[in-house]
């Protein structure tokens, strides 16, 4: 059976061990944007012994070029982009800090043990659903790389962000069980 988890970033050591494949998630704080290109630079300046320009400790980081702010709202469009995408970057990125992924669609098998390894988590958000996420979102800026536009890295402030865990520290993928469900039926 599935449980609704409230989570406020930064997310300490253990604390997704809580959570199980299936279970939905609420995020209210802070959480970063991060795309391709944007983790492609991450990784490159840790790996070059450089210092990030954003603390990632315990950070989420969500898979999504907003599009512009519409007038009176902090951010556009904000549905996520394709997961898989961000693969080459992954384990990099979770040993950096970070304990929760939020894309769409599913991930390697190598991302799976990364996963592990570094106790985190994926999330995945509802796809074609963009402009009502963006309700959940209070405030947004860039804080790094701005000349990427739209996949520049983005402060976001949710309350209530939704997101259902797909892989768990445990190994298990929604994905996988959802299809072997469905196929039950």
């Amino acid at each position: 059976m599935s449980e609704t988890h409230s989570i406020v970033p930064p997310i300490a050591n253990g604390q997704v061990e809580r959570f199980h494949a299936g279970d939905i998630v609420l995020i209210s704080g802070e959480i970063f944007t991060a795309r391709d290109s944007a983790h492609k630079r991450l990784v490159a300046l840790a790996k070059a012994g450089e210092v990030l320009p954003l603390d990632l400790n315990g950070a989420v980081l969500y898979y999504v070029g907003p599009t512009p702010a519409p007038p009176g709202r902090p951010i556009g469009s904000a549905g996520p982009t394709t997961s898989s995408r961000m693969d080459p970057y992954t384990e990099d990125i979770l040993s950096l800090g970070v304990r929760l992924l939020i894309g769409k669609g599913s991930r390697s098998q190598s991302v799976k043990d990364a996963f592990l390894k570094h106790k985190a988590i994926y999330c995945a958000a509802v796809g074609g659903a963009g402009a009502l996420i963006s309700q959940k979102l209070l405030s947004a800026k860039v804080v790094a790389f701005e000349e990427l536009g739209p996949e520049a890295i983005h402060l976001l402030t949710v309350k209530d962000f939704p997101c259902i865990v797909v892989n768990d520290i445990y190994g298990r993928d929604l994905y996988e069980t959802g299809v072997q469900a469905y196929r039950r039926l």
